[in-house]
């Protein structure tokens, strides 16, 4: 039997029709005004094809017509494809391809990087006059219907598409606040991606619980420190990079009462900016999460917040986990792999039937991370994937950057690990082996041609062969010891 809601904007217009939804250095919208705005983009989105089921892709800033444009997809009942608007044009295209998309939505600045596609220009959009309202009747929601797809790197081969269900989405906002708890004045800042799923899982949180967001196009320290400071924000969404210029920014000043909660994801918090937090009265909470779980599935609740440093905490209530190792469940204290399991995790990969297979066991998602659960059950994340590399809270996988060395005339064999960045935390470093004489510059450029500024190696070492194993696996750990031993010698 379907379990089914009614469109979550639509109730929530009904039930606090005047409470502010979103809020910008321009304007404030009210959840009944943005629903009418929804209305008017999802009738004029069904009269130029859109239609329920279709898969419809987003290349946009983080902008009001961006919020518009993600619900009215759901009012349509289109999948909604998240596209990161930093990749490379090779990167978007292969995936607007791989998931079959009918339509691009993007901002005009974007569109040269998808041209190739069957284009909706945001702003061309925004101008149309409003078309009849009654091709934009609102759905309800099927709990089990695929809401949003985002793609997500793999340790190899090409990235996977994430299946998100509107109940996936229902549960983390339900799991959070059970956690966090909840207050009418609420307002949480969004500064990060909407298409990530820390950004999308913000704007479902606001629409189900009834608060406001404080929407920013982009992280900005200063301007972000003037918000927490002066316009109510109480909570924001944070990675390490984000804390630490936000507590350069703090200074010596500590924030107002109204401001109740740092939550803190993308990888470990370094101990040094938990103990500054501490010592401010600044409520940290570490959380431990990833697409495939919708946003977080563990965090540090506020009775522990304090008492756990370095902890990411427990489960959300609807979540469980535990720690394996060759599948067997581990002692406390004994590291393993972290699975977890709840209706927060999704239910595969687009397209994907072998890797969604290996992904599962018996209902439990393998996440690749290492960790171990101390004697009261809280998790401690070692590593996020060993190969993983957490550049400003953008996950990077090695085997990504090293298939488009490989690609690169020249270049017979690539590594790439993490090395150690004070701005972004870490930042990718590759080590090749040539079959002639190449210029590191012309790599560079090839490199910034087909991927993300982030994912873009800082630097090269030319080595004549890499570490490996008897099974010819490249041993990162031995390149590792290469860049500590040359770090090393300079000191």
């Amino acid at each position: 039997m379907k379990q089914e809601m009614p469109n979550w904007l639509k109730q929530r217009s009904e039930l606090t029709p005047n409470r502010t939804a979103l809020k910008t250095k321009d304007e404030t919208i009210t959840f009944q005004q943005l629903f009418k705005r929804v209305q008017v983009r999802a009738s004029n989105l069904s009269q130029l094809g859109v239609k329920q089921g279709q898969h419809v892709g987003i290349l946009m800033r983080n902008s009001v017509a961006m919020v518009e444009t993600i619900h009215a997809l759901m009012s349509i009942g289109a999948v909604t494809v998240l596209l990161n608007h930093r990749l490379s044009k090779s990167e978007l295209n292969w995936q607007i391809v791989d998931v079959e998309a009918t339509y691009i939505i993007v901002d005009d600045e974007f569109s040269d990087n998808v041209a190739d596609f069957h284009l909706i220009i945001n702003e061309q959009l925004s101008a149309m006059k409003a078309a009849s309202l009654s091709n934009a009747v609102p759905r309800h929601f099927n709990l089990d219907d695929v809401a949003t797809i985002m793609y997500t790197s793999g340790t190899t081969g090409n990235p996977k598409g994430v299946l998100q269900t509107y109940g996936n989405h229902w549960s983390s906002a339900i799991g959070s606040v059970l956690n966090l708890g909840l207050q009418t004045e609420d307002r949480w800042l969004l500064a990060v991606p909407l298409f990530h799923i820390s950004g999308l899982s913000i704007l479902m949180r606001s629409v189900i619980y009834g608060i406001g967001i404080h929407l920013h196009e982009r992280f900005d320290a200063k301007i972000v420190h003037q918000a927490i400071m002066d316009e109510g924000v109480a909570i924001i969404s944070v990675v390490t990079t984000m804390l630490k210029q936000l507590l350069e920014e703090l200074g010596e000043t500590t924030y107002p009462p109204s401001f109740r909660c740092m939550l803190v994801g993308g990888g470990p918090v370094p101990k040094k900016y938990l103990i500054q937090c501490k010592e401010k009265g600044i409520p940290v909470y570490q959380s431990y999460g990833m697409t495939e779980t919708a946003s977080q599935v563990v965090t540090l609740t506020p009775d522990d917040s304090l008492l756990k440093l370095g902890s990411a905490g427990k489960p959300l209530f609807s979540s469980e986990l535990k720690i394996i190792n060759n599948g067997i469940e581990c002692q406390p204290n004994e590291e393993g792999e972290i699975v977890v399991k709840g209706p927060t995790i999704t239910k595969g990969y687009w397209k994907r039937e072998e890797a969604t297979k290996a992904a599962f066991t018996d209902g439990w998602l393998h996440t690749g991370d290492q960790g171990y659960l101390d004697a009261e059950g809280f998790l401690y994340v070692l590593d996020r994937r060993s190969d993983l590399i957490i550049s400003g809270g953008e996950n990077v996988y090695p085997a990504e950057i090293e298939s488009v060395l490989l690609n690169y005339k020249g270049v017979k064999e690539a590594g790439v690990i993490g090395i150690d960045d004070e701005k972004w935390g870490q930042s990718p470093h590759a080590f090749i082996v040539t079959a002639e004489e190449i210029s590191p510059v012309d790599l560079l450029d090839f490199c910034r041609s087909k991927l993300a500024r982030y994912k873009v190696p800082k630097s090269f070492t030319f080595v004549d062969k890499l570490p490996r194993n008897a099974s010819n696996k490249l041993l990162r750990r031995e390149l590792k010891k290469i860049i500590k031993e040359q770090s090393n010698d300079k000191d």
